[in-house]
């Protein structure tokens, strides 16, 4: 009988924020399957989860892929965490879940904190209807990416890196200076910001204390 692959979520960066059930099944499983063994070796060493780790992520080779599947269908339960977050939202995980599906394995998820989640339940605005369109592309497209952002008629929701955001900004203020953005800043961590405002007010916000352009961000356009 073939096992079962959990998709785990983890914190996004508080401890605290993992899930009572993802601890219970983090601690049951086999092993687990990381997208990098050192990062998920921080979280499993806070809660005293002593279990064989596997490197497993988004540049994995066909043959340990097809290892990993080839343990699944000889019944161990498996479970899989990207380095924060949602595996599969932007994140490692698709491809697995693929391969296991078509072998005939059982694949649960185990929910919890995305980013995605904690920016839209603090918007203020109408999300009942919304596009997600993760991170934007680093070179080619890139203008394109924001041009579909600055037509659309719903919010948009996206993810952006420290290095690019400002170039982020002044793109979104090129092809829609009359739209607002919520901007989130290392959210659940020591020195999480929301910001609100204009696209212009944001951008010159940034731009004037530029020690603050850092770790992840996730915007919103709208």
């Amino acid at each position: 009988m073939a096992g079962t692959l959990s998709i785990v979520a983890t914190p996004i960066g508080n401890l605290s924020d993992i899930t009572l059930r993802a601890l219970e099944v983090l601690k049951s499983a086999d092993a687990i399957l990381c997208e990098d063994t050192r990062v998920t070796s921080k979280l499993l060493k806070h809660y005293d989860i002593k279990k064989p780790t596997v490197s497993c992520h988004e540049h994995t080779e066909e043959r340990k892929l097809g290892q990993i599947v080839g343990r699944l269908q000889a019944g161990e339960h498996l479970a899989f965490v990207s380095d924060a977050g949602t595996p599969g939202l932007s994140d490692p995980g698709n491809r697995l879940v693929a391969l296991a599906l078509a072998a005939g394995v059982t694949v649960i998820p185990i929910p919890g904190a995305s980013a995605l989640g904690a920016i839209v339940s603090v918007a203020g605005i109408d999300m009942r209807e919304f596009l997600f369109k993760g991170f934007p592309p680093h070179k080619k497209g890139r203008q394109t990416f924001f041009q579909s952002v600055a037509a659309s008629e719903v919010p948009v929701v996206y993810y952006e890196s420290p290095h690019r955001v400002l170039k982020n900004l002044e793109l979104l203020e090129t092809f829609a200076p009359e739209k607002h953005i919520i901007l989130g800043r290392e959210l659940t961590k020591m020195f999480e910001e929301v910001r609100r405002g204009s696209i212009a007010d944001i951008l010159a916000y940034y731009r004037e204390n530029d020690g603050k352009i850092k770790g992840e961000f996730v915007i919103i356009v709208f």
